[in-house]
């Protein structure tokens, strides 16, 4: 299969490390024109100098703005208007005992994991239909379906993005827009090791470390190691392509194995 993305244009948010970097990289391969997104211009400009090393050919825009904002939001979209691929994959994940989560906390997890998504799709959805294509994908996580102990607000608002994915995927009917979300598991990211290390010895090697943490916090994981981001990325590449046309409303896993259940 050849996936040809060649004059679409995506917006990845939270695009200049970890996933939303290879997912950047992997659009951009298959012939997309791609807006990266971070919060400082400086952030946004090492992130592109970096991917454009890794695929020459790759044609990047900066777009740098807090999109968890009203005013971040639309200052992306007046870089890049007409956005044929939303990946919304900004998010926040930390550990934290359930009882001691307060208001704020609640509050802040899901203003940045779940409304600055919906503050983006309410943005291009409009644009999407009237062209008659389109593709949002919303980056969730196996938390979403299997809520850790240690973190109970970031599942919170995994779960949430599930609702809304499929909600704006019925609002999109029939009109050639997709919206789908993608439940990614595990991943070897650098934020995903500063957390692996808050749970297990901090004077572990890296590769012990990771096996600790698979066996001790993620047991039901099939696959047994972390995922790389290239592989949460392929997945991404494919649904956003026009071959991907028949799957809306879905939550497709890229998990490992992890969620012990058929479906989703």
């Amino acid at each position: 299969m050849r996936i040809d993305s060649t004059g679409r244009t995506a917006l990845v948010t939270g695009s200049t490390q970890g996933i939303g970097a290879a997912i950047a990289a992997g659009l951009a391969r298959s012939g997309a024109r791609v807006a990266i997104n971070g919060r400082t211009e400086k952030s946004v400009g090492a992130a592109i100098e970096r991917l454009r090393a890794e695929v020459p050919d790759g044609e990047f825009v900066p777009a740098a703005a807090d999109v968890t904002t009203d005013e971040g939001a639309r200052r992306v979209l007046e870089i890049v208007p007409s956005v044929d691929i939303l990946v919304n994959n900004l998010g926040i994940f930390g550990s934290q005992p359930a009882l001691d989560i307060d208001d704020d906390e609640w509050r802040r997890y899901f203003e940045v994991n779940v409304l600055s998504a919906i503050r983006l799709t309410r943005l291009v959805l409009p644009g999407m239909v009237e062209r008659s294509w389109g593709r949002v994908l919303d980056i969730a996580s196996d938390s979403a379906i299997v809520i850790p102990a240690e973190m109970i607000h970031y599942g919170m608002s995994k779960t949430a993005l599930l609702a809304v994915s499929r909600g704006f995927a019925k609002e999109a009917a029939g009109t050639g827009v997709t919206v789908n979300s993608v439940l990614a598991g595990p991943t070897h990211t650098g934020g995903v090791e500063d957390f692996v290390y808050s749970l297990v010895d901090k004077d572990l090697p890296w590769d012990e470390a990771q096996r600790e943490f698979m066996k001790k916090y993620r047991p039901q994981s099939l696959l047994q190691r972390l995922i790389d981001p290239e592989e949460i990325a392929n997945m991404v590449v494919y649904l956003s392509s026009a071959q991907a046309s028949a799957t809306t409303g879905a939550a497709v896993r890229v998990d490992g194995g992890y969620i012990d259940s058929i479906v989703p």
